[in-house]
């Protein structure tokens, strides 16, 4: 199997970890986290073949998260001029595989480059390339996503509050989702991930306009029923694996 790869931190203590081969390294920096609640029979049918939504705390949920990507790196070590550092924001689902793996399904994912975008579309990851950017002002780290042409926007700030740990159980399956569901020549995989604890914090939101989540088409209405905030993690991801 080979030796886990974490990075020179502490591993995380608990999910899958990944094993070398390495197939990229990314840095996930300024990380804003909203959630709502969404019943189950309403993500149901986003789901691929061998996968069901993950329900907790008597929901599943629905995400809308913006971070940096920084210093991708392709089996962890070279960097990918011109695709190395963009933003990105995601709406995305909760998701279990029939073989007990725990992940996410992204429905969208804006990039603030083409190249990444161009990518991830031969893998029919639902890459858009948008105009998107960190909108930081003062203590408010945010996210302004404008896709081409009359297209839905999204624009969100948060207030972190560093005084406090986000530990509690939801918070953490939220936001420690250690890889992705997504379909590959006709066949559902998991692409496993691995990083550190994030550093993460309960945050208040001070600015938000959405049309990306209901564009998906998900039932959600008014702010988010949770919102988070971290300073970032290194993570590995490793080699798809085939689930159904």
């Amino acid at each position: 199997m080979g030796t886990p790869v974490h990075g020179p931190e502490d591993p995380w203590p608990a999910g899958p970890r990944v094993t070398p081969p390495i197939l990229m390294a990314q840095s996930w920096a300024g990380t804003v986290f909203l959630h709502w609640r969404l019943p189950a029979s309403a993500a149901a049918p986003y789901m691929p073949p061998g996968v069901e939504p993950d329900v907790f705390h008597g929901s599943t949920w629905v995400g809308l998260v913006g971070f940096l990507a920084r210093e991708t790196r392709m089996f962890g070590r070279v960097p990918v001029p011109f695709f190395g550092s963009f933003t990105e924001i995601n709406v995305r689902l909760y998701s279990r595989g029939c073989d007990g793996s725990r992940g996410v399904l992204f429905l969208t994912l804006d990039a603030s480059r083409l190249v990444p975008v161009l990518v991830a579309r031969t893998l029919h990851i639902p890459y858009v390339w948008s105009r998107c950017r960190p909108a930081r002002s003062g203590r408010e780290p945010g996210y302004d996503v404008e896709r081409f042409g009359k297209q839905p926007r999204s624009s969100f700030a948060v207030v972190p509050d560093y005084a406090r740990q986000a530990d509690d159980g939801l918070s953490l399956l939220l936001t420690a989702r250690f890889g992705l569901h997504a379909v590959f020549a006709g066949r559902t995989v998991f692409i496993p991930n691995s990083h550190r604890p994030w550093p993460l914090y309960p945050a208040r939101l001070t600015r938000f306009h959405d049309g990306l989540v209901p564009a998906a088409g998900l039932p959600v209405e008014g702010p988010p029923d949770t919102v988070h905030y971290s300073p970032g993690v290194r993570t590995f991801f490793g080699r798809p694996r085939r689930i159904a």
